[in-house]
């Protein structure tokens, strides 16, 4: 061949590439319906929220219609403190945005969504876009006909270890809970005395004398808080052993040099993680608490913007990753999440309080299946009634969270248990916490 007809038949051939034939174009449609097994293009018709509370805290669940009779998805936009706003967002707003488009384009759903409204982040709709894309996992897994661990790849583990909560007003009740939760087949477990803070060791607060603030509001003063903490580990570690690892959740209600402090005074104690030491708004002391003590810092629950966890991610600041799933904006950005923290050696412990549903634990389990950085769990119990709402929620064994093997998240609901469950008439906002002058304490 001369290089002339070299050079044609190098232009015919990029040409082809470019503009297949028809019956190339059919073989390779026809590959793309095999390898589907010939699922047809499903579009969106409806996207609304569901509101229940069968364990008393505010759950709204949104729920994606396809164009396929009975084939539906379901997510969890659960905001306990803010509900009817995301309800708002998702039936005015994600409703219309969402009809009409393919269920199958996950990742452009989206990337779309989240800009819609232009400015981005806040709890309201990234709980609100959560739903949305929580939903169309749960549609993409039973189109495949497998769990959504599945899609990812599979499993990494054979079910995700939890810890579990110990609380009491002294060291005997404390220990007592601890006995308790190990007996229960945990080998993790937090101990708090008594609620965040230690509040019942303050003493009566100026602020309520001087007729600051209103009667609800509650107190705390650091001082005490910060003497107790570190003996109630010396006392757990001295009477339940070395055997069981104990967590702990500042809860961001001291000052950063005061966390600094106290986690250098914990580290002889071994701590498997101190909880949320600094506000989201202090991240820039982080790189002064690392250098001072080598006590694992989990970190994230109130994090909505994604930047806010990628530095603390990168220099290796932190040890857990503790992001709400459905305030991060749902599965998709937490898988992500969960793959930088994997790059950088840093674990998951996402956050599964009781104010999440069903379906938001079931999407954190999924991602502990598969992940290979996963750390541990908050563990979570259902009962009755809700067990009633979301058929096939996950289950608690031997310190042990377990999903089922349905398509999907492997959950459905049951709207008219749900109807039987209404939202308190209490609309679920966060009490202010003060010190003894009134000044308000974070969060």
């Amino acid at each position: 061949m001369n290089r002339r007809n070299l050079l044609k038949g190098i232009g015919l051939g990029a040409l082809g590439a470019m503009s297949l034939p028809t019956g190339a174009q059919e073989a390779s449609d026809k590959r793309y319906t095999d390898a589907t097994k010939g699922l047809r293009p499903l579009k969106i018709t409806k996207v609304r929220a569901i509101t229940t509370s069968p364990m008393g805290a505010r759950l709204v669940i949104i729920k994606v219609e396809t164009d396929e009779p009975g084939l539906y998805g379901l997510g969890c936009g659960t905001y306990n403190q803010r509900p009817l706003t995301v309800v708002t967002a998702v039936n005015e707003y994600l409703d219309g945005f969402a009809r009409g488009r393919s269920v199958d384009d996950i990742e452009d759903m989206w990337q779309n969504a989240y800009t819609s409204s232009y400015w981005r982040n806040g709890p309201v709709l990234n709980n609100a876009l959560s739903g949305l894309d929580m939903a169309l996992w749960d549609i993409k897994g039973k189109r495949a006909n497998m769990p959504v661990y599945q899609l990812l790849g599979g499993r990494s583990r054979f079910a995700a270890d939890c810890y579990s909560h110990a609380g009491g007003r002294d060291f005997k009740e404390l220990e007592d809970s601890v006995r308790s939760k190990m007996e229960q087949g945990f080998r993790h477990v937090r101990i708090q005395l008594g609620s965040y803070g230690s509040s019942h060791l303050s003493q009566k607060p100026h602020f309520r004398e001087a007729g600051f603030g209103v009667p609800s509001d509650g107190h705390m003063d650091s001082l005490p808080y910060l003497k107790a903490t570190p003996k109630m580990f010396e006392h757990i570690r001295n009477t339940c052993g070395e055997d069981v690892e104990l967590l702990h959740d500042v809860h961001e209600r001291i000052q950063p040099i005061e966390a600094i402090n106290l986690l250098k005074e914990l580290e002889q104690y071994r701590p498997f993680f101190i909880e949320d030491p600094l506000a989201p708004e202090q991240n820039g002391y982080f790189p002064q608490l690392r250098n001072q003590t080598s006590v694992p810092i989990a970190m994230g629950e109130l994090f909505n913007n994604p930047h806010e966890w990628v530095d603390l991610i990168t220099n290796r600041l932190i040890d857990f990753i503790r992001v709400h799933i459905t305030q991060a904006g749902g599965f998709t950005p937490s898988r992500k999440l969960a793959t930088l923290g994997e790059w950088f050696g840093v674990r998951t412990a996402w956050h599964g309080p009781g104010d999440l549903s069903p379906v938001g634990h079931a999407a954190n389990a999924h991602l502990d299946m598969n992940i290979h950085n996963f750390g541990i769990q908050e563990s979570v119990y259902f009962n009755d009634a809700m067990r009633e709402v979301f058929p096939g929620a996950p289950t608690m064994d031997n310190g042990y969270m377990h999903l089922n093997d349905r398509p999907g998240w492997g959950i459905e609901i049951n709207e008219k248990a749900a109807a039987k469950h209404p939202f308190p008439e209490d609309p679920g906002t966060w009490l202010p916490i003060r010190r003894r002058d009134g000044t308000a304490v974070r969060p």
